[in-house]
């Protein structure tokens, strides 16, 4: 082999070395919900060659059956080559996680984990690093799948930011005991318009020469804990520290005859290091005890470290004057009346709420989903002079109101299909292309072609879930047993009301709650609210 062949397989080599650096290979993954997250198959050179259409994506949670997953089922869901991506992962992601390529199969248990609001990071995604002192220390923030869309990274040290950077921060230097902490590494990068930032943190323990660590106690440095006069309370305080270090506690013994030192308790880590606790107990609590210092430290030749307890008196019904306490009942009681009322006329104008507030926010669900219809509207096909009025109202009164004063888009069987082709088909590819399945129930509702189109929706909603029902009852009807029994397994299966006499009125509560199941979409009214309909009696 001559010296540029070499060169050329070496850069191979390091080619895929780098592409499958990123593949997800441990069976058990943790992550952090709200941030982005991938799962990548480890694939051999001779796979790559298998055609793409073969390669399968599945879920499947606790006891149910697998679920295939592709970018249509979820908006978060996208598919690059071998890898499955969350954007962002949350915490129903949870699951097993199967991706298949011919007859391979590999499978993988993903646990999402809250995030820690508190914190710029999750205490259980933190990976250790010990470093002797006066050792190289380099922590460096990189991320090699997603190193092409991150527009910055910053790096932050116990939650303060150190540097910021387009290019990877890093730090590389000689261990000092006071670079101990947590690095915590944030990359920002978009993704179809909206900004997500993942976050890798690195907790730094500075060894000395002999795996010696700069002694720390455990906890907030400064606690007060509330108390009874009379009983007993235990204060615990626990260190990392080397074996030779002291934990002890400071207070004054001379004054203090009820309280105790327990015997101090000393382990050793699976780190190699020292884990030691000791409690300071104080029986039968009097006035001398609180308002002061019960003081914590542990010393070493590097230095010592202390955290304070000071108890408190627990707040006494009884020490509080009357017309304070008065006052304070009828504020409690005002305040809890407020919130009913306020609970109840959310509940009461519900749907009014929910109106106002997409049309303040401009939302609009159409957008991204790829479908091409609003609603498919379910009706009597079979225009008899008793069905006649049901007939109009399905075919002139709905699109346009719909359509347009309020700008949806409707699917109806005889308007917007061409003759010829095959019925059953049609309707099951029109209802999978449409948002909502608008049925226009009557007493005569359930011919064979209307059967099927209830049956295709119900599968679309209950199996697939990619749709909702809304039902419409024109005509009254009082037996709802010609109805299939699975529509009592959807979320809601609410009933909308026709009224001609009380829902001619746009702004009327017919259309508002027709409007509140629909999608939220944004539309410019050219009409006004007030105008009526023309009149179409109830059945």
């Amino acid at each position: 082999m001559n010296c540029r062949e070499l060169t050329l397989t070496l850069w191979v080599l390091i080619f895929v070395s780098t592409t499958e650096s990123s593949c997800t290979s441990r069976p058990h993954i943790t992550a952090v919900e709200g941030e982005p997250f991938y799962l990548k198959y480890c694939s051999s050179s001779h796979e790559h060659k298998i055609e793409a259409n073969t390669r399968r994506w599945q879920k499947s949670s606790g006891s149910q059956k697998r679920v295939e997953l592709n970018p249509s089922s979820s908006p978060r869901i996208g598919l690059q080559d071998h890898a499955l991506e969350f954007w962002p992962v949350e915490l129903n992601d949870t699951g097993s996680y199967f991706f298949q390529m011919g007859n391979h199969t590999q499978e993988w248990n993903l646990s999402v984990i809250r995030r820690n609001k508190h914190s710029c990071f999750t205490e259980k995604q933190v990976t250790s690093k010990a470093v002797r002192v006066k050792k190289f220390l380099q922590v460096t923030c990189e991320n090699s799948y997603y190193q092409k869309l991150v527009n910055s990274t910053s790096l932050y040290k116990n939650c303060k930011k150190l540097l910021e950077h387009k290019e990877n921060p890093m730090i590389k230097k000689n261990a000092e005991f006071e670079d101990q902490g947590y690095y915590s590494c944030v990359h920002f990068l978009h993704h179809n318009g909206k900004l997500f930032n993942i976050t890798k943190t690195f907790n730094i323990t500075i060894l000395g020469d002999s795996g010696y660590i700069v002694p720390v106690l455990l906890g907030s440095k400064l606690n007060h804990v509330a108390v009874e006069l009379g009983k007993d309370v235990s204060l615990n305080c626990s260190a990392l520290l080397n074996q030779k270090d002291i934990l002890y506690w400071m207070y004054d013994n001379g004054s203090d005859l009820n309280v105790h030192e327990e015997k101090e308790i000393r382990i050793m880590t699976s780190e190699g290091k020292w884990h030691a606790s000791k409690a300071l107990r104080i029986e039968n609590i009097a006035e001398h005890n609180l308002n002061f210092a019960y003081n914590c430290t542990v010393t070493s030749t590097g230095g010592t470290d202390t955290k304070s307890f000071i108890l408190v008196r627990k707040a006494d019904m009884a020490d509080i004057p009357g017309h304070i306490f008065t006052r304070g009942m009828i504020v409690a009681v005002l305040t809890l009346v407020a919130v009913v009322c306020l609970v109840t006329m959310c509940v009461i104008y519900r749907v009014d709420l929910v109106l106002f507030y997409r049309h303040l926010m401009r939302r609009d669900e159409t957008l991204t989903d790829g479908k091409m219809y609003d609603a498919f509207v379910s009706y009597l096909k079979e225009c008899q002079p008793e069905n006649g009025e049901e007939h109009t109202f399905a075919v002139e009164i709905l699109p346009r109101v719909l359509e347009k004063h309020f700008g949806y888009k409707l699917c109806i069987f005889e308007r917007d299909v061409v003759p010829g082709g095959a019925v059953v088909d049609e309707i099951h590819s029109l209802i999978e292309k449409s948002r909502r399945l608008i049925i226009v129930l009557s007493k005569s509702f359930m011919s064979n072609e209307v059967r099927y189109e209830l049956e295709s929706g119900l599968h679309e909603a209950l199996v697939e879930r990619k749709i909702k029902i809304i039902l419409i009852e024109f005509a009254p009807v009082t037996d709802f047993t010609f109805l299939p029994q699975s529509l009592k397994l959807l979320k809601s299966h609410r009933v909308l009301k026709w009224k001609a006499k009380h829902s001619l009125s746009y702004n009327s509560r017919f259309w508002k709650n027709l409007l509140y199941l629909m999608p939220a979409k944004t539309v410019k009214s050219s009409r006004d609210e007030l105008e009526v309909l023309p009149v179409v009696s109830e059945p």
